[in-house]
């Protein structure tokens, strides 16, 4: 499982670069329309996984074995809903993304494989106390992203702009 995990920590910056190099071909005000999606805009779904992301990375901190991993979380926002919004401009949600993608670069490499089984405790957006294992809880953590930029990508290509190649297959090596 670990070695999936460095697969998945290294396509969610490489999709991310390429989202946000799509996304900034766009004027903010495109950026912004309320497109009917379920965060509004394509602004309003990359903020949503920027929330996300933080809001797992913040309870992620707190895993044994994370502690020198998660000590400059401190440095980073941590939102207390799924829709607080981090950033006024795409810009500045950009910048943010960036500092969040070199987190979970690094997070994969600070594990080891007893870790994903441990027991994570934490609230949820709605204050009830979990307790869950940190493999799945991770897996569900490049699964949500991976949902979201394919919400994202669709908004960016109905708005003209083609992400392009989006699969995770681009990144697994060919050695046949």
């Amino acid at each position: 499982m670990l070695a999936a995990f460095h697969l998945m920590a290294r396509y969610n910056g490489w999709m991310n670069e390429r989202l946000y190099a799509a996304a900034a071909q766009l004027p903010e005000a495109a950026l912004q329309q309320d497109r009917g999606a379920f965060f509004g805009s394509i602004f309003g779904t990359l903020g949503h996984i920027v929330a996300a992301d933080l809001i797992w990375l913040h309870r992620f901190a707190r895993h044994p074995a994370l502690a020198d991993w998660g000590a400059p979380m401190a440095g980073l926002p941590s939102p207390s809903s799924l829709t607080e919004g981090l950033a006024d401009t795409f810009p500045a949600l950009a910048t943010l993304r960036a500092r969040i993608d070199g987190r979970i670069a690094e997070l994969p490499a600070a594990l080891a494989e007893d870790d994903l089984a441990v027991l994570l405790e934490y609230g949820n957006t709605a204050r009830v106390a979990q307790a869950k294992r940190f493999g799945p809880l991770l897996l569900h953590f490049f699964n949500h992203q991976t949902h979201h930029r394919g919400q994202a990508t669709t908004l960016l290509f109905q708005a003209g702009v083609d992400v392009g190649v989006t699969d995770l297959n681009a990144l697994i090596p060919n050695e046949g």
